[in-house]
């Protein structure tokens, strides 16, 4: 199979993504058990988690809270529903079913709008509980197929879940990638949850159909538990080529459940796809219908902060950079924007703030805003070169804040004025007259050697802009 360079001839991708995500609460779904990450396997269960006789379901008041959040956010219809047993014989669920919402789920009839303006509809968002846990040993890839014993831990089994069940609007494996992120960047804004993909707290499901547009959408396969957003796009654009080479060359596509294998880089048959006659889906005797009250669900929105789209587009107004731009996203996506603005408060240059930030502080930053303000003034002001604002700002964050002038000052940085530039550049041209005359026939890597000449000179203390402005000046 020749590798993915977008879809051949007329064919299109249509898409829809079924998106698990685990709720950020301190007990499971239906019982006192923790939901914590990471402990000894098998240590954060109870009887209803085993599903032992006469253990009895209560209901997590705090996950439908959450659950309702993740449908205010996609901007779904939160009402009425009802919770069902889907019935299946996997050791990850010893009680032999999942409790979950089938005909009559808690969110419906939403959408997300991508960066790019796409908007991508929402089926559904629904509760749940999750499965516990196998580890397949002994086979290649951790797969069962081959392995010669399997391990389960429980202590997943029963954390709350919700499943956001995307319409098949996605046309792209790029708006794949790009739904995936917004809604992670959406689901941790709003404390649903962390979606540590790499923890599985949040797990993609893939629906994957090709045809002739103009024509019915082709038969779907799914690919199951994608873990990371880099994968979706390639397991995408991988499944979509399979099924073309299969048409084109007079074979069919038989619905089915998949396999990613990050290794190899294909997707590989799991089993036949299940229809929900398979589950027997009856409604659960233990739980009553949840009604949330039209008091609650206004709460719920009226508690919703900002969500990362905003976000964006206030720090793009605030900064003159475009609101996709990777410094804007970067920053919104690391929590970092509101310190950006907190920066611009205290009198500092924002779009300067912008690019420090992204570039230096991975996480939130402990440095005072007023610190980098001061800092920000600084350079935009002439005082320090780029080059040196940055030294300086390594010293803020290895202190937690301090005098930005007081530092520049103790390196020795200042400020070269405009007739020692200019000689030094006039120096830089004399000793090089073969890069002066390559610069001039328009040789942009004869003017990087100029500059160099030009700091080599200055001790770093020169301003690359200005030297570049002075060049340029001189080229006429």
């Amino acid at each position: 199979m020749s590798a993915y360079d977008g879809l051949p001839g007329d064919w299109e991708l249509v898409v829809g993504l079924e998106v698990h995500v685990e709720l950020a609460t301190a007990t499971k779904l239906f019982s006192g058990s923790p939901n914590r990450f990471g402990d000894e396997p098998n240590t954060n269960i109870d009887p209803v988690t085993l599903g032992l006789p006469g253990a009895l379901p209560v209901l997590n008041e705090h996950a439908v809270e959450l659950a309702m959040r993740v449908g205010a956010a996609l901007n779904c219809t939160i009402q009425g529903c009802t919770f069902h047993r889907k019935n299946y014989f996997y050791p990850d669920m010893p009680k032999a079913y999942q409790i979950t919402q089938y005909d009559q789920p808690l969110n419906v009839d939403g959408y997300l709008d991508l960066p790019n303006g796409v908007r991508v509809g929402i089926e559904r968002a629904h509760m749940e509980e999750d499965a516990g846990k196998s580890t397949h040993v002994g086979g290649s890839g951790g797969r069962v197929h081959g392995a010669t014993s399997s391990l389960i831990d429980l202590n997943r089994a029963g954390v709350p879940l919700v499943e956001i069940v995307s319409r098949p609007d996605i046309r792209s494996a790029d708006d794949a990638r790009a739904y995936v992120s917004e809604l992670r960047s959406i689901l941790v804004a709003i404390g649903a949850s962390d979606a540590k993909m790499e923890e599985g707290s949040m797990r993609v499901d893939a629906n994957v159909s090709v045809h002739k547009p103009g024509t019915p959408f082709g038969t779907r396969c799914e690919i199951k538990n994608v873990n990371s957003v880099r994968s979706v796009g390639r397991a995408i654009e991988y499944e979509a080529r399979r099924q073309i080479d299969l048409i084109e060359s007079g074979d069919t596509v038989v619905q089915q459940t998949r396999h990613w294998d990050e290794g190899d880089g294909r997707t590989h048959t799991l089993r036949s796809k299940e229809d929900a006659d398979d589950y027997r889906y009856f409604l659960e005797p233990d739980l009553v219908p949840l009604v949330p009250s039209p008091e609650w669900i206004r709460r719920v929105h009226d508690a919703l902060p900002m969500l990362p789209a905003a976000r964006r587009t206030r720090l793009a107004a605030a900064t003159g950079q475009p609101a996709g731009s990777e410094a804007v996203t970067a920053v919104v996506e690391r929590g970092q924007d509101e310190y950006v603005l907190a920066v611009a408060a205290a009198g500092g240059d924002v779009a300067r703030a912008l690019v420090h930030v992204k570039e230096a502080f991975a996480e939130s930053p402990d440095v005072p805003a007023s610190d980098l303000a001061a800092l920000t003034l600084l350079e935009t002001g002439g005082k320090l070169t780029a080059t040196q604002a940055k030294a300086v700002l390594a010293e803020l964050v290895a202190n937690g804040g301090g005098d930005a002038a007081a530092i520049a000052a103790a390196k020795g940085f200042e400020a070269i004025d405009t007739g020692a530039l200019e000689g030094f550049v006039d120096e830089a041209i004399a000793a090089d007259p073969d890069a002066w005359a390559k610069f001039c026939a328009g040789d942009g890597k004869a003017m990087g050697a100029l500059v160099g000449l030009v700091m080599k000179a200055s001790r770093g203390k020169a301003d690359g802009k200005l030297v570049t402005a002075l060049l340029q000046q001189k080229r006429g």
